[in-house]
């Protein structure tokens, strides 16, 4: 089996091409066996695959990531620990955003670090959900300010086209990366996005590549089962492939990868995640493997090379999308339509976070 992958955001920054995502950990996305899936990061990161993604409101994963770090510290030494790089996320309360101060955003920073038991966050993705509420720009001056005190070493963003991510670039601030939905179903980042990203040195750390679950086995040659999910997830990416185009199609696309799969002896989701990690400006690929019995698949990636005639066998079917389209993130940006009507925006205010509290006096 060939090593992961590594690729360099920024000078001792280095993670590996496919992230551990922690979104399906958090909860509105079934049941999860928390000691388990604590317990398997370790395999994860024994496999080669040391960077993990969570988030401020991924409902309990900051402090499960923090628990398998501070135990592996114990058990294995901080060399051991120490590979271990996460990439967390700062998305505010939309019904804060008006009158959110600059003390509350580095308590939230802190909040951070305490939970994932680090002295510095590697990344720090930052998120405001509606650019016109508040002051966005002087939140970002206080994680520029966090840089320097030491509190996080790097600054990316997540869910942002251009046309939001220009209003910081051109304030100055260095930008490592761009946490973006990209699959072989949702292609909005190519639509311009990668060259502007590519003349400002920012990368692509790319979520969706699985669809929640849909570019698996599991769903070839299943009828189409509609809407009504328990998992939040699964609710989202289904939206996605309607957006693609019909359920007929979405098979087509399936037994398309399954076929090149075949030809190279890996999995359809192999297929998929390697159609993302080949695309411009992509670092990296975030894959929501709960548990460890997971890994062999996810490691088949790395042992695979696509030829010219997948990728144009992939195209063939692409070129018969009818969507998504429009920028990053514009579907669910619009908190009236229907992608955006399953968001939770208000997931960071936790009245018990005695951090949080104190900072809002």
């Amino acid at each position: 089996m060939t090593m992961p992958e590594r690729t360099k955001l920024r000078p001792g920054h280095e993670i590996s091409r496919v992230i551990r995502g922690g979104w399906q950990l958090a909860g509105d996305h079934g049941s999860v066996d928390r000691d388990a899936a604590i317990s398997d990061m370790e395999a994860f990161l024994d496999a080669g695959i040391t960077t993990f993604d969570c988030a401020d409101i991924y409902t309990g994963v900051e402090e499960m990531i923090g628990t398998f770090i501070g135990g592996l510290r114990q058990r294995r030494g901080a060399s051991v620990a120490d590979q271990v790089m996460v990439h967390t996320k700062l998305v505010p309360d939309l019904s804060r955003l008006a009158d959110l101060r600059p003390e509350e955003v580095e308590a939230i920073i802190d909040r951070s670090l305490k939970r994932l038991q680090l002295e510095r966050l590697h990344l720090v993705q930052f998120f405001w959900w509606d650019l016109s509420l508040g002051r966005p720009v002087e939140a970002l001056e206080v994680l520029k300010s966090c840089q320097q005190k030491g509190k996080i070493a790097n600054l990316g963003t997540t869910n942002w086209d251009s046309a939001q991510m220009e209003r910081f670039t051109e304030a100055g601030y260095d930008i490592a990366s761009a946490q973006v939905q990209y699959s072989v179903l949702d292609r909005r980042p190519s639509h311009g996005l990668g060259d502007w990203a590519a003349a400002r040195d920012i990368q692509f750390l790319c979520y969706g590549t699985l669809a929640g679950g849909f570019l698996t086995e599991k769903w070839l040659d299943q009828p189409d089962p509609g809407y009504e999910f328990s998992n939040r997830s699964l609710v989202k990416y289904r939206l996605i492939i309607s957006e693609f185009g019909s359920w007929e199609l979405f098979q087509t696309l399936l037994h398309t990868l399954s076929l090149i799969g075949a030809k190279h002896g890996v999995s359809l989701s192999s297929v998929a995640t390697r159609w993302v990690l080949d695309q411009p400006q992509v670092a990296a690929a975030i894959v929501g493997a709960r548990y460890a019995r997971h890994l062999p698949k996810t490691l088949q990636v790395f042992d695979l090379a696509l030829d010219a005639d997948d990728h144009a066998r992939i195209a063939a079917v692409q070129e018969r999308a009818s969507g998504p389209s429009g920028p990053v993130y514009g579907l669910e940006g619009d908190r009236n339509s229907r992608h955006g009507r399953i968001m939770k925006y208000n997931l960071n205010t936790r009245p018990d976070d005695p951090t949080y509290r104190s900072a809002n006096g």
